[in-house]
């Protein structure tokens, strides 16, 4: 009877701590960038060079006018090299594999080099209008958000084929073992390597962005109207940040698993936050 008892307040000890941690996790502000990045859409953060890289659309979020760039940060946001990649339109999500940044840009991919910021590869994406969010899985095949056709295309080998159709609104994609987790509307659908869909979590701002998963397998949610969400895996959330009453928006997120830190691009303010998650 004592080693039941004791089970079970271990148990409960357990789950009021799960609870009081999903209650209490807040976002701390450790730095604000100078407003000189230009419409910063998405941050990617690099492990590897220890560098962040974050694309600047400097135009119509839809137009092809090569006025776009990739910047590249210091992880404490003092140093910038704005037009550390050139020759892009409104360039939006970003992955990396093997040393290649992958950037999603109106109606293609290109393909950067991780260590010099030249042009490597550009992926035409027939019938693409506003090529999005983009991901890549543990084998290098390419998932990238078309927000306004509704379709996430997959490119597999420089093969461009469908992969999802009809969901409109589409952006934030993330590729987890073998599933794809993508935001439409609000909602963070789950879909399985038989492409069956299945909801983790609705309610959010109609905006939802950016998705970031943290190292207990929860996510970081981000919604371009400035609101970012803790999601747990059981599909309740948490709000971590609002800023629309400033008007400052949290685009396309990066995050720092290991430190807990998250990235924000704040679009028509031309900075980058960054916050420390407790």
């Amino acid at each position: 009877m004592k080693s039941l008892t004791k089970i079970f307040f271990l148990c409960g000890i357990t789950l009021f701590t799960s609870a009081l941690y999903a209650q209490n996790s807040q976002l701390v502000k450790i730095w604000e960038t100078d407003s000189v990045l230009k419409v910063p859409e998405s941050v990617l953060f690099n492990p590897k060079s220890k560098m962040l890289f974050v694309s600047n659309i400097d135009g119509k979020p839809q137009e092809k006018d090569l006025k776009g760039s990739i910047a590249r940060i210091s992880l404490d946001g003092k140093k910038i090299e704005q037009n550390w990649a050139i020759n892009l339109s409104a360039p939006k999500g970003m992955a990396i594999y093997n040393q290649t940044l992958y950037v999603a840009d109106v109606d293609e991919v290109v393909g950067v080099d991780v260590k010099t910021g030249k042009t490597l590869k550009r992926i035409p994406v027939e019938g693409a209008m506003f090529l999005n969010d983009i991901t890549i899985n543990k084998s290098g095949a390419i998932y990238v958000s078309d927000s306004r056709t509704g379709n996430v295309h997959l490119i597999e080998n420089g093969k461009v084929s469908m992969y999802l159709e009809k969901q409109m609104g589409v952006n934030g994609l993330l590729s987890v073992d073998d599933n794809l987790y993508l935001l439409v509307r609000g909602t963070l659908w789950k879909s399985d390597k038989n492409k069956a869909l299945s909801k983790v979590a609705d309610g959010m701002d109609e905006s939802t962005d950016g998705i970031e998963q943290t190292s207990n397998k929860d996510f970081i949610v981000s919604c371009w109207s400035g609101v970012v969400y803790h999601v747990k895996a059981d599909g309740s959330k948490q709000e971590l940040l609002d800023t629309r009453a400033e008007k400052i928006n949290s685009a396309d997120i990066g995050f720092d698993a290991k430190k807990n830190i998250i990235y924000v691009p704040t679009f028509f303010k031309n900075r980058v936050a960054a916050y420390q998650l407790k």
